[in-house]
Order: structure tokens, then sequence, then C-alpha cells
């Protein structure tokens, strides 16, 4: 068995577009007045019948349409897109197939439609309930607005989830858990929840750069922030298997698991990174973040990729270490091992454990509650 298969196969599908930057967002997303869907739809069948020859006989476990805002897409696009995926891979039995969606009216109605094409879970982009800080947050809904959609997403798809950033300006320890009470309250089964950082290169950056972006909690404050979080939501029965996501029973993402646990998964659309072992070796692929250069190239290439990189196995290991400790299962030391070659360190692993940062049931290493908020220390400590 080759390592990958540790962990799974995922197709991830990018969608660059938005119908505006949000000021705190570095991810691959762009404002075009005109999209052509019937283009991108050609782009997108030629890369899945590339990716699909090359890794020909494979269970197909997730599919991800990811953004951008792919629920920007025509669900007839969508449809298309999966009718293809399912032809070309065995699809798993419980295949996942998950779409971001932004909770404005015009997404939301398209939900049911997203659902008929095969669409089984919706990951949706609330980020605040409360309409001043979507406002500061360059969002275009309200908390209304994001309620409603929430509504009907519930009752078109199997699986909701929705992210919310916290540590926002201004915002109180008890403003969070207010917000955050509200948000277990919305019988949701899986919630994304990220401290707000500030990126180099997007609206708040250079707003941070100058001076200009006030209100922000201080380091410590957002640490609290971060515990309370883990408290509350492990006593509503969502605790977090991943440093920023809970879910309920049986209700994880299986396709970000593939990520954290070092499956292989396929990336398709401007900017999409992967990860394919092909004749035994692991391969790092990318493609150009910008759209009408991605498009250009499978037109004229028929080959979406930039110049693939191999991935040594000690680089394979450290990648698993660096995701897999983000999991509250922790890593498998025997798998690190077969990848490195070597096992992890015995005295760092017991100095640790003794300042009680990380346990370990001598086939698994994980981080405490009291490791995962100093989870990049304890890497360094591990493989330096």
């Amino acid at each position: 068995m080759e390592d990958w298969q540790n962990a799974g196969f995922g197709l991830y599908v990018h969608w660059p577009f938005c119908q505006s930057k949000c000021p705190y967002c570095d991810f691959n997303s762009h404002v075009w007045g005109q999209i052509d869907q019937r283009e991108w739809a050609r782009a997108y069948l030629s890369e899945i019948d590339r990716i699909a020859t090359e890794t020909e006989g494979r269970v197909l476990n997730t599919v991800f349409f990811g953004g951008g805002t792919p629920s920007l897409m025509d669900p007839d696009l969508v449809a298309t897109l999966i009718e293809r995926i399912t032809a070309r891979w065995t699809p798993a039995n419980d295949l996942e197939i998950t779409l971001e969606a932004n909770p404005g009216s015009v997404e939301a109605g398209r939900f049911r439609a997203y659902s008929n094409a095969g669409v089984n879970r919706v990951s949706m982009g609330i980020q605040a309930l409360n309409d001043d800080d979507l406002r500061r947050l360059g969002r275009l809904h309200s908390v209304s607005d994001a309620r409603a959609a929430f509504d009907i997403a519930r009752d078109a798809f199997a699986r909701v989830s929705f992210d919310l950033i916290y540590a926002r300006q201004h915002q109180t320890p008890a403003e969070w858990e207010r917000e955050l009470r509200m948000a277990l309250n919305m019988a949701v089964d899986h919630l994304s929840l990220y401290q707000l950082t500030i990126e180099p290169g997007t609206a708040f950056g250079a707003r941070a750069a100058k001076g200009g972006l006030h209100g922000l909690p201080d380091d410590d404050v957002s640490a609290d922030m971060y515990l309370m979080t883990q408290d509350i939501c492990e006593a509503h029965g969502m605790p977090a298997y991943e440093v920023s996501n809970h879910a309920g029973p049986e209700a994880a993402s299986r396709h970000n698991l593939i990520y954290w646990r070092g499956g292989d998964y396929a990336g398709i659309g401007p900017g999409a990174h992967g990860r394919l072992t092909l004749g035994g070796t692991r391969l790092a692929t990318q493609t150009p973040r910008d759209p009408q250069r991605w498009l250009d190239q499978v037109a004229q290439s028929g080959n979406g990729e930039l110049p693939r990189e191999s991935v040594p196995r000690d680089e394979q290991a450290l990648e698993y270490l660096m995701m897999c400790l983000r999991l509250s299962e922790g890593i498998d030391m025997g798998r690190y091992t077969a990848l490195a070659g070597k096992s992890l360190p015995e005295q760092r692993i017991r100095d640790l454990q003794d300042h009680g940062l990380i346990a370990s049931d001598g086939t698994h290493l994980r981080a405490t509650r009291q490791g995962r908020p100093v989870l990049n220390g304890l890497l360094r400590y591990l493989v330096d």
C-alpha cells in the first residue's frame, strides 16, 4: 500500500471569482464583470479528463468546490462537472461533495439546484453574526440574510457547515461568547472558527502597516478567546477535531481530513495546489493564479498546471507531522517513521510530555489542550 492510501483521494476545484474582495482575504479570488461559464466548463472538463487518465482505477472519496465564491457558479455547470467526475472515477459509497457558499439571497436561491446536481455538503462563509462587524469585514450580507440562507441550506443538504471569524476589531471575549452560543444554537453539525489574521497583500494588511487598523485584541485576549471557544464547543458536543474546526459525531470534513492526514488530492483551477503519488513518486502540483492565464494555458496546451516537483520522503514526513498534529487524533508514529526513515527523538517527546504539551499512547502522538495553542513551537522542537 502506498502512503497516500492511509488517507484517501480527493479532488479540489477552484472557482476564482467573488462579487467583491474582502479586506482580510488572501485567497486567490478575483472580481470580473463578465464570466463565460461555458468557457470555464470546457477548461474544467479538460482538466478532469487529464487528471482522471493519470489516476485511473482510484476510488474518489471527496470533491470540494472552493474559491472564491463557488455559489456564483451556474448550477448547470456544477451538475456537468459532477457528472463527468463521477463517470471518470469510481466514487466512494459515501462520496462527499462540498460547495462553498456565501449567504446572499442570490446564492441561497440556488441551493436546491446544487443539491439536485449532487452536492451533499455546503460550507457557508457567514464570518460574523453582527451586522456592524459584517460591514467592517467587507461582507455583502446581513445577519438576517445569513440566517435565511442557513435555513434554506439545512433543508437542501444533508450536511451544513459555516465559518466564523473571531478576535475581530473591538470585539470583547463576552461579545464573542454570545455570538458563539448563537451559532451553536443554530443546530449546525460543523463549525470552522478562525482567529482574524492580518495577511500581507490584503487591504487589512496595508491598513495595518500604516497604523490604521485599530481595535484588534492583543495576544493574551486572543488566546483567552481561543480557549473559551474550545470549552464552549466541547460542552455543546462539538469538540475541535482540528485546531480551528469543530464537529459533531461523524460530521468532520472528510475532504479536509485528506489534506491533514496526508492523502492525495488533485487541484484543478487557477491557483489550485495538489499532491499526487504517481509511479511511486509523490508530486507537488500547482497552477497559475491568474484566471485568464489558466484558461489560455488549458486551451492551448491541454494542461493547466505549472511544472511539477517531486516531494522527497523526508519532506513528506515533515508535511505529515505538521498537518496531522493539528488533528485531535494526532500522528501515527509508525507511519512517520516509515516516511522519515527515523523516529522522532524520544527525549524531546518526553520533555514535551513532562510539560503536558503532548500525549502518546505508544502508537499515536497528539498535542494536548495546552499544546495546541503553541503548536508551531512544538513542531520546531520536535524536528529542529
